[in-house]
């Protein structure tokens, strides 16, 4: 299994260099700016249909040697828009955000000793004009489900009509009775279910009484118009009458996104709940429906210290309910931040693939009152970066750092790592698989976004997964294959 050597190289780095021209309302952080390609640079092949590349996402190290963004968790943006192509639809460019495409697929990290995270920082060097691509992959450890603190868990059930659609509210209650059979007799439960109104269905129950909380999630019944407002507000009042200090407390909305009653802009929502959500709550998104509002439960997630999810089938509500949320129900860190330094002897311009609504300024970093992603239990973090070097160059390459604060004690804690020049891989097939993998998800999420690959085209992308899939043995790997044939059919 091998990348060919120079079309395969030069193509997904001139894919990747289009990743932060479009889909995400980022723009460069104060202290940096765009520097343009240099005039010449031969550019490579472009597709009939391509329009010529922008260049505002790439920072000149002379100017801007520093990025930094709050970690992110999501992977919404890859379910739904897994959803979308399997339903024979292109993706919305608003809805593609590539990192958290190459945060669904499993990675490789060795996790820390300790509950602060590891750092890994890898990459490999491409064919020609001394391009590199290089990997930041920010690793916590897992935790054992029967040791964790017990938990109060506010669940915000969408019941409005558009829940009547197969695959949503049916979907829903399925998942949540079988959660319901993994929580732990220590953990509480609270249900509240909104149409037009809210309405709790049950106030925090401890899971000693399940039979109860059964009966709550079978009372979910579909009717009228979505307050979504009106249904977190409540979800959140209940979840801080119910606050447990030695307790893990979340709130978890699910719903369509489709809000179209009350308030239905997100900051609005979140200045109605920010007096309960700064007390420790964390929130969980989860959203389902073929018809779904991406952009609204992605920034609630964002800025309510929380994580966004889509499920779009049982197979995958059962993983996200009766797996994942049960093994991460704890928070290993708050307000999680990166920051990436870049020698300006070896790199000459850099950028970010993707985190544009997560972008801080370098004063951010350390600056704790600014907020950053909030970070479970075995969650692994990926941030690629396509580089342009200086030719010749040696030494240090750059230096990633992560800071987080701890859940409970709010006290702050960092890790490094850096890497030299000497130490990137010959060629991207010489570089680990995990990071071939990523490279090839990131490059298909930004050709769904912009449509502009220069030197690779769907058929290419198809033949670096399909290499890929036999030497991961990983199911998604190989989904990967079949979801970009399905972008073929309807592009």
């Amino acid at each position: 299994m091998k990348f060919r050597p120079l079309a395969a190289g030069i193509g997904i780095v001139a894919l990747l260099a289009l990743s932060a021209c479009g889909g995400g309302s980022g723009s460069p952080t104060s202290g940096e700016r765009a520097a343009k390609a240099p005039a010449n640079a031969e550019p490579a092949p472009v597709r009939p249909s391509a329009s010529p590349a922008r260049t505002n996402g790439e920072e000149d190290t002379t100017t801007a040697q520093i990025s930094t963004f709050a970690l992110d968790v999501d992977t919404a943006s890859y379910g739904y828009a897994r959803q979308t192509l399997q339903g024979g639809r292109w993706p919305a460019p608003g809805e593609i955000r590539p990192e958290e495409w190459v945060n669904a697929f499993r990675q490789d990290y060795a996790p820390p000793s300790d509950d602060g995270f590891a750092v890994h920082v890898d990459g490999a060097k491409l064919p020609e004009r001394d391009q590199a691509i290089l990997r930041v992959g920010l690793q916590t450890r897992g935790s054992d489900a029967a040791a964790r603190r017990p938990a109060n868990l506010t669940f915000v059930v969408d019941v409005s009509g558009s829940m009547a659609e197969t695959g949503r509210l049916d979907l829903v209650k399925s998942a949540l009775l079988k959660l319901l059979d993994q929580l732990a007799p220590g953990d509480q439960v609270s249900i509240v279910s909104f149409s037009d109104d809210a309405e709790v269905l049950a106030s925090m129950t401890p899971l000693t009484a399940r039979q109860e909380l059964r009966d709550a999630v079978n009372e979910l019944t579909v009717s009228g118009g979505t307050n979504l407002s009106a249904g977190l507000v409540t979800g959140y009042q209940e979840a801080s009458k119910a606050f447990r200090p030695a307790a893990t407390n979340r709130v978890i909305l699910l719903s369509d996104g489709l809000a179209n009653q009350g308030p239905t802009e997100w900051r609005t929502i979140l200045d109605q709940v920010k007096e309960y959500a700064g007390k420790q709550v964390t929130l969980l998104t989860v959203g389902v429906g073929r018809d779904y509002g991406d952009e609204l439960m992605e920034q609630l997630a964002d800025n309510g210290d929380g994580m966004a999810v889509y499920v779009s089938s049982q197979e995958e509500a059962d993983k996200v309910f009766t797996t994942q949320l049960p093994a991460n129900i704890e928070l290993r860190a708050r307000d999680a931040k990166a920051q990436v330094v870049f020698n300006p002897s070896v790199v000459e311009s850099y950028q970010l693939i993707g985190y544009e609504n997560r972008a801080l300024d370098t004063e951010d970093f350390r600056d704790d009152t600014r907020d950053g992603g909030e970070i479970g239990p075995g969650h692994s973090v990926t941030a690629l970066y396509s580089l342009r070097l200086k030719p010749g160059a040696k030494g240090q390459l750059a230096q990633a750092t992560v800071r987080w604060q701890d859940p409970d004690t709010r006290s702050a804690s960092e890790a490094s790592k850096s890497l030299q020049a000497d130490e990137l891989a010959a060629s991207l097939d010489k570089a680990p698989v995990r990071f071939q993998v990523d490279v090839v998800v990131a490059a298909f999420a930004v050709y769904l976004r912009d449509r502009k690959a220069f030197g690779m085209d769907l058929p290419e992308l198809k033949e670096q997964a399909a290499r890929l899939a036999p030497a991961t043995e990983d199911p998604m790997v190989s989904e990967l294959v079949q979801l970009i044939d399905q972008a073929r059919s309807v592009g």
